[in-house]
C-alpha cells in the first residue's frame, strides 16, 4: 500500500507539472488554461488527501503495534 500511495503522488505531480505547461498565463481564466487551473488544483487536493492517508495509516501501525 505504501508504494501504491507514493505512486499515486508522483503521478500527482506529473499531472501538475504537465497542466502548468498548458497554461497561458497571459489569460489564465479562458478557455483551455482554466481547465488547466482546475487540473492543477484537482492534484494538489489529491496530494493532500493521500498524504493524509498515509499519515493515518502510520498512526494505525503504531496503535496496533503497542
Amino acid at each position: 500500500m505504501k508504494i501504491f500511495t507514493s505512486l499515486l503522488i508522483v503521478m500527482a505531480i506529473g499531472l501538475i507539472i504537465f497542466n502548468l505547461t498548458m497554461i497561458d498565463y497571459n489569460k489564465p481564466f479562458e478557455g483551455n488554461s482554466s481547465i488547466a487551473l482546475i487540473g492543477v488544483v484537482a492534484s494538489f487536493c489529491a496530494i493532500f488527501i493521500l498524504l493524509i492517508f498515509k499519515l493515518s495509516k502510520k498512526i494505525d501501525d503504531k496503535l496496533n503495534n503497542q
